[in-house]
């Protein structure tokens, strides 16, 4: 009896420093990951700039998004047009449209989401342009362009920039009708889905934003 007690009592006295042993295990876990992220996020290489640079020549403002190219297959295929990206931390006047002059149908399964969509709920102003052929879209957003591949692939997917002009990548696949952004690949952050004549943006938050179609960019 004496023995199972002594050996208890040993036991006891190890558990603060089993735990802490843990704590510290985990705790530099976190680290580790912080600084990995810290490195991609700021320090890696942005991909080599493929933009066409008339993009920038004229007002993106000017378009009539009313007025959708037709996908008969007549003009350039969505692998004729290079990807575009964002140029240095954002945009300071709205590109024209990237994938004007491609008429590539759109491919199986994909939702025709094209047009300029201005929010009627959820995230004040919001406005955001999409562009779309073959399995390829260009969402041109809050100051950053989004040129991706709709294969749920990373190096498909959107390799871009955020909002501390920090670099990112999601895959993007649809599912169910519904797009949906998966951050690394690893979990979802935004979705987006046509509900009528509205298009619904969903945020990880759970904020949920409708959208409708306009024709041209509302004047400052």
């Amino acid at each position: 009896m004496d023995g199972k007690w002594g050996t208890l009592k040993f036991s006891l006295s190890r558990l603060p420093l089993m735990i802490f042993r843990i704590a510290f295990i985990f705790l530099g876990l976190f680290l580790f990951l912080a600084i990995v992220l810290f490195v991609y996020a700021f320090l890696v290489p942005r991909p080599l700039d493929t933009t066409d640079p008339s993009i920038f020549l004229e007002d993106g403002k000017t378009v009539n998004y009313c007025d959708l190219p037709n996908l008969d297959n007549s003009g350039k295929s969505a692998d004729d047009i290079p990807k575009a990206y964002t140029p240095g931390c954002g945009f300071t006047q709205i590109p024209m449209p990237i994938l004007a002059d491609c008429t590539e149908p759109l491919s199986d399964g994909v939702v025709d989401m094209r047009g300029l969509w201005e929010a009627t709920s959820g995230i004040k102003g919001h406005l955001e342009r999409v562009e779309q052929c073959g399995n390829r879209v260009v969402i041109t957003v809050e100051h950053v362009i989004h040129d991706f591949r709709l294969d749920g692939t990373l190096k498909n997917g959107a390799r871009d920039i955020g909002l501390l002009c920090n670099n990112f990548n999601s895959a993007i696949k649809f599912k169910d009708e519904v797009m949906v952004f998966r951050l690394f690949n690893l979990f979802d952050t935004v979705s987006r889905r046509m509900e009528g004549e509205e298009m619904i943006f969903n945020f990880i938050d759970g904020t949920e934003t409708r959208t409708k179609r306009i024709c041209k960019y509302p004047e400052d």
